[in-house]
């Protein structure tokens, strides 16, 4: 053991600084070895490292992604002086899709098919909803950019609640409903996107893309009652992306009782994400909510399907943006 004035520098020998700590750390609390017990800590932290970073990562990503966005639409709202103008939002939408889409071409090689399938006038999109809804955000970026469509979405309420979303719920255009609200907004010609099992089916799906929308069939109404086509819509490899700690039963049963976000997420992985449209389900005036339900949700499981191999692998994905990545270079 070293002495109180020894250094531990003293002698033929210099200890490494770990070494010198334990020795120092030991003589003081009267525990032998302590080098030992230290080692076996640095090795343990280093070993959970990455999965700290898997953990830490969504939240890193979401603060990011979304309030750089909040920044640019704060600049866009002084530029206002207080008074709504489309001109302005279009610029600034623009701009957010932009950089986007830029994320979703490097990140994530994104991919989108089907667009031809998109119909003149309006329509229902009916997503299935991933961890993170990042697809959705991609999805209506290339839309925008490449197709020169501008899609309104439907969100949770707690969405607005989110310090700054407002900004972001005001410039897209972002639904919370009533019904009344979003077959307006298809009567006005806008293309609107939902995902009915929401942040029910986001949290508490797994890599087998379960289909989880309880007995909501509002968005089938809303549908009938514009008389518009309804588009079911599906992204491979949206959970591998991000996955959830969903299966842990008590997580379930908290968010049912206050119904909010409170499960785990990990992940933010580059994993080759590739959104597919499927075939629009045409209006029928004579089908009623509940058959139109079921109609589109065996229409999105048949995209998911053929489309994704389940269950799903995080290898897999990444392998699949590795051999993308090697054939575009």
């Amino acid at each position: 053991m070293i002495g109180g004035n020894e250094s531990c520098t003293a002698g033929p020998i210099s200890l490494s600084y770990l070494t010198c700590v334990a020795h120092l750390l030991g003589e003081w609390t009267g525990v032998e070895h302590l080098e030992d017990y230290l080692g076996y800590t640095v090795y343990l932290l280093w070993l959970l490292l990455p999965l700290a970073i898997a953990f830490i990562f969504p939240g890193i990503f979401f603060f990011v992604f979304i309030y750089s966005a909040v920044i640019i639409l704060y600049i866009h709202k002084r530029k206002l002086n207080g008074e709504k103008s489309g001109n302005v939002w279009d610029g600034a939408r623009k701009l957010l899709t932009t950089l986007w889409d830029g994320h979703a071409r490097i990140w994530h090689g994104y991919e989108l098919h089907g667009v031809e399938k998109i119909p003149e006038g309006p329509a229902l999109f009916v997503f299935y909803h991933g961890a993170c809804p990042a697809d959705i955000i991609y999805f209506i970026s290339r839309l925008l950019l490449e197709e020169k469509r501008f899609c309104c979405l439907v969100a949770d309420h707690f969405v607005s609640r989110i310090p700054g979303f407002k900004l972001i719920v005001e410039a897209f255009e972002i639904l919370h409903g009533p019904k009344e609200a979003c077959v307006n907004t298809l009567k006005k010609g806008y293309l609107l996107g939902i995902s009915p099992g929401g942040v029910r089916e986001a949290l508490f799906s797994d890599e087998t893309y379960v289909i989880i929308w309880g007995n909501r069939k509002g968005f089938a109404q809303v549908a009938i009652d514009a008389k518009v086509p309804i588009i079911p819509v599906f992204t491979q490899n949206v959970r591998e992306g991000i996955r959830t700690l969903g299966k842990i039963k008590i997580l379930r049963k908290l968010y049912e009782r206050i119904r909010l976000p409170v499960v785990p997420m990990y992940g933010g992985f580059p994993v080759k994400l590739r959104t597919f449209i499927g075939e629009p389900i045409p209006y029928d005036p004579n089908i009623t909510a509940e058959e139109l339900t079921a109609k589109t949700k065996a229409a999105l499981q048949a995209l998911i399907e053929k489309h994704q191999k389940i269950p799903g692998s995080i290898c897999r994905a990444l392998m699949e943006r590795f051999q993308t990545r090697q054939k575009e270079d």
